[in-house]
């Protein structure tokens, strides 16, 4: 589009570098006008008549001469801008400054925090405020496991860890806020007595699994290198830790997440911070690749007892990948007196391990306002033991009726009766937890406490050994003998460890000696057969049940419940008849199982059940038999008189 441009404007623009500029000043004065195409070429058009002397043809002629120079002088002044002069912008960084000094200022930030440890180092807690550089991080994952100074305003007597943690963490708490993580009674306690080995035995809704997730984030980001692993036991339970654990994440200062925090990678399970060459993974134990091939330096195993799979097996790889220097917490609420964490528990102090228990009253909120009158002697031993207070009984008695008979392994009160059977037990419960404390000491222990003795033997009793052959060798099941006195049935020896046919045949035949010559009685089944013959052929012992036929007593069936029964009715009628409590756990583990089938439960062992069962049935037999035995000497007498 063409556009009229007054000459006058032209002109004036090109006089002060054109020397053409007398024609264009004559154009204007005619009225001519400048017409600029697009291309930037301009013409003159000339408005009015012609005068006689040809001023007008004049400034034409003129004008086409200087078309050129004309454009090209009026393109470069009209694209330039013009330059501001050095005082001209002193003038606006002055104003620019001003008006930023009116503005508002925000808060300066937050120092660092210092403190100091019992060492006497100081620790520096970096400010919220400031980016964080690795090594300001390394510099605090180096003092974690050090003591905060009695001396201090803040984390007196406390480890570094806990007051980095509390500095840092955030949470979502029971109130449904997200707020910062503050240690509670339990979590401080785990603080203060974790080793490089722990495993911990809780009730359920402790915080358990938060503090150490905690624990391990902080050692992620504070200690370049670290791999550090969460397994729990299904993919819910992992996603939920990894919320957690992704909320660490989220709530660290802006700052430290766009510095030395910067992740690659923070997927559903995994949190990547490759400035410090850390990671931070969350697994489900249903995988049962998760943790191989990997070099873990913290490893967490949530709710062990609750693994789904060969859960020994699992556990085995996972912890074999783990160096010497690296940390492990095993960690679950109870479930069952078996499996693998039961006896990861039970062997604790033999693999080093340290153990945590945490019953139910170590949580704060576990209370209610109720008020109570009439206590019964257990809710007054608790008081009197552990201080529980009223409103805690109250919340007791609440939990009581609505979990049941489940209430001892959700709510755990103590490290022994929490393990209640995954299943249905057979046995009286509350019989067993109490024989268990009142059960005595044995008198002596022999071959590494395998065999114990209870009661020494009398000259004037007979007795009965009850032998399980189970598997025997050093990967099987265990082999077992009970020794127990034919009159009353009182439990007197116990030998139990992992015997092959020819070493359990030997300890047998010296064991029965000792008491007076006892009646053995082996159970047939299995490796039985190989027992009965080093015990007959080895060791020339012949006093086996049953006399005169053949030796040996088979458990099938039939037999089978009718030695669980008489054992279930001896124990309920006569607890103080047994002695050992190995013997009284593993009837803790004794079930009934869905099919009906009577057995330990899983990962639970009953070769003391079965060879203790085996006992009683033979001395139930045997006094059957001596008493019919009896009753036909005494009809001999009447049957010859009649007879004469």
């Amino acid at each position: 589009m063409q556009a009229l441009i007054p000459a006058e404007e032209e002109l004036a623009n090109q006089s002060t570098s054109n020397p053409t500029a007398p024609a264009q000043e004559s154009a204007a004065s005619s009225g001519a006008t400048l017409r600029r195409n697009e291309a930037g070429a301009s013409t003159l058009q000339v408005k009015g008549c012609f005068d006689s002397g040809g001023q007008n043809q004049a400034a034409v002629a003129q004008h086409d001469t200087t078309e050129k120079t004309q454009a090209a002088s009026h393109q470069l002044v009209t694209t330039e801008e013009p330059k501001a002069s050095p005082s001209s912008k002193k003038r606006d960084q002055k104003k620019k400054e001003e008006e930023e000094a009116q503005q508002p200022k925000g808060p300066e930030p937050a120092p660092d925090v210092k403190l100091h440890t019992t060492s006497g180092r100081e620790l520096v807690l970096p400010s919220r405020d400031k980016a964080v550089s690795v090594e300001q991080l390394a510099c605090l994952g180096a003092m974690l496991e050090e003591q905060i100074a009695a001396d201090r305003g803040m984390w007196r007597g406390e480890t570094a860890r806990r007051a980095a943690i509390e500095h840092q963490a955030y949470i979502r708490g029971k109130d449904k806020h997200v707020n910062p993580m503050r240690m509670n009674q339990a979590q401080r306690e785990v603080d203060r007595r974790a080793g490089k080995r722990n495993i911990i035995l809780k009730a359920r809704q402790l915080g358990i699994t938060t503090y150490v997730a905690a624990r391990f984030f902080l050692s992620t980001i504070t200690q370049p290198g670290t791999l550090s692993v969460q397994v729990a036991h299904d993919q819910q339970s992992a996603e939920e830790i990894f919320r957690i654990v992704h909320r660490f994440l989220e709530n660290l200062p802006k700052e430290w997440r766009h510095s030395a925090l910067k992740t690659s990678r923070a997927n559903v399970r995994q949190i990547i911070f490759p400035k410090l060459d850390s990671e931070y993974r969350v697994e489900s134990a249903a995988d049962r690749c998760a943790g191989r091939g990997l070099t873990i330096q913290n490893l967490h195993c949530s709710e062990v007892a609750r693994w789904p799979h060969d859960v020994a097996e699992t556990l085995a790889a996972l912890r074999a990948a783990v160096p010497p220097d690296g940390e492990i917490f095993l960690e679950s609420t109870p479930s069952g007196a078996g499996g693998t964490f039961y006896e990861e528990w039970q062997s604790a102090p033999e693999t080093g391990y340290v153990q945590h228990f945490f019953p139910w009253w170590r949580e704060e909120s576990y209370r209610r306002e109720v008020e109570i009158v009439d206590f019964t002697d257990e809710e007054l031993e608790l008081m009197t033991k552990h201080g529980l207070s009223a409103g805690q009984i109250a919340y007791r008695r609440e939990m009581r009726s609505q979990f049941r008979n489940r209430f001892a392994e959700e709510y755990a009160e103590n490290p022994e009766t929490c393990f209640l059977s995954s299943g249905h037990c057979i046995f009286d419960c509350e019989v067993l937890e109490k024989q268990i404390k009142e059960a005595p000491e044995y008198l002596a222990a022999a071959e590494n406490g395998r065999l114990l003795t209870f009661l020494p033997p009398v000259n004037d009793k007979d007795y009965i050994i009850g032998v399980d052959p189970a598997g025997g060798g050093a990967s099987g099941d265990y082999a077992c003998a009970q020794v127990i006195e034919r009159g009353k049935g009182t439990q007197c020896a116990e030998l139990l460890g992992h015997y092959s046919p020819a070493e359990l045949g030997a300890r047998v035949a010296t064991l029965a000696r000792k008491y007076n010559h006892a009646l053995v009685a082996v159970e047939r089944n299995g490796l039985g057969e190989s027992v009965i013959q080093y015990l007959t052929m080895l060791e020339g012992y012949s006093h086996l049940y049953p006399v005169g036929e053949r030796a040996g007593w088979v458990t099938s069936r039939s037999t089978k419940p009718q030695m669980t029964a008489l054992l279930e009715a001896t124990l309920a009628a006569s607890p103080g008849l047994f002695n050992s409590k190995r013997l009284l756990q593993d009837c803790r583990s004794f079930v009934r199982h869905k099919d009906g089938e009577c057995a330990a439960a899983a990962g639970a062992h009953d070769d003391t059940v079965m060879a203790m069962a085996v006992a009683l049935i033979v001395r139930e037999r045997a006094a059957g038999k001596d008493r019919e035995r009896q009753k036909q000497e005494q009809q001999e007498p009447a049957v010859a008189a009649l007879a004469a």
